[in-house]
């Protein structure tokens, strides 16, 4: 026992000792991608190592997942984790992992609603629009997703489900294919962060009618939540954060923990993150291992009720 603690005392002293891997089973150029290019760049400024932030998207988070999960435990490769990293654990029947036993959680990054946006031809203004467009329209509507299991489509899949509508549910790999639909009209809305929508909004191409979550985004205040619209039970946030695999010393893991901490404590890091809604967590290991084993539940207790299964 006291040689396993010198040990991992003295990795977390050398550490990194090369260029550590940051793995983001998402597509480029959404806001998984952002945040971990972000953390990566300030900690590569501070560890004098260079962080790679490998893409490694498909099987709705489990490729790029699975492949930290067999990586060594040496704080060497890194795992963005996002909300799809709990619901895997209810949605999917088998994973190639164990969520719980092959992962150490590092820390909670932070957490942000998503926008609920239409095609903006659509004579929609507001959920109560929505819905009722779908019911006079039944089957007739589609909304699309980042993937069976995303965080987009159980919030889909919520929505419809207190809603009372019968609309499909169009999977793809990353948000901008799902965008593009939606502002060609192919889809009647989509589920997307701030940061990703940013863009078709301000163009006019999409309309955003309300936020997913509990309260509103400071960022956009004049939008109303979807609970505020009819649905109170309705509260489905998106969050952020890392893990490393399991068995990595503890005293690298919080070395670790410390160091994406103090990154984001720095001024611009915080505005950029604020700046898309996301609200700075920096919990601790412990913390952050809790709120998962809480969120696999309740994102188990979503994929129950909404009867969502993979496609």
């Amino acid at each position: 026992m006291v040689c396993a603690c010198v040990t991992g005392a003295a990795l977390a002293a050398d550490y990194p000792s090369r260029p550590v891997r940051f793995v983001v089973p998402y597509t480029p150029g959404a806001i998984n991608d952002f945040i971990a290019r972000l953390i990566g760049q300030k900690l590569a400024l501070s560890w004098g190592q260079q962080v790679i932030v490998d893409n490694r998207a498909g099987g709705g988070t489990t490729i790029g997942t699975d492949i930290v999960a067999k990586s060594a435990p040496d704080g060497h490769t890194l795992l963005l984790t996002a909300t799809a990293f709990a619901i895997n654990a209810a949605f999917y029947p088998k994973l190639p992992f164990d969520t719980l036993r092959d992962f150490s959680p590092v820390t909670q990054i932070g957490a942000a609603p998503m926008l609920l946006a239409i095609n903006a031809q659509l004579p929609v203004k507001s959920v109560k629009d929505l819905v009722a467009l779908a019911k006079s329209r039944p089957g007739q509507l589609a909304y699309g997703s980042t993937g069976s299991g995303g965080s987009a489509h159980l919030m889909g899949e919520m929505f419809k489900s207190m809603a009372g509508i019968d609309v499909a549910h169009v999977p793809y790999k990353g948000l901008a294919p799902a965008l593009t639909d939606v502002m060609s009209g192919q889809l009647g809305y989509t589920f997307g962060s701030q940061l990703a929508l940013e863009g078709p909004l301000k163009s006019g191409r999409l309309r955003a009618i309300a936020v997913t979550g509990k309260t509103r985004l400071r960022t956009l205040p004049e939008l109303p939540t979807i609970a505020e619209s009819g649905y109170p039970n309705y509260a489905m946030t998106a969050w952020w954060g890392i893990a490393v695999p399991a068995r990595t010393p503890p005293a690298l893991v919080k070395r670790l923990r410390d160091d994406v901490a103090g990154v984001l404590g720095e001024t611009d890091v915080r505005e950029r993150l604020t700046g898309q809604g996301i609200e700075i967590a920096a919990t601790t290991s412990a913390e952050f291992a809790r709120f998962v084993r809480d969120e696999i539940e309740r994102w188990g207790d979503a994929v129950r009720l909404s009867g969502a299964r993979p496609d």
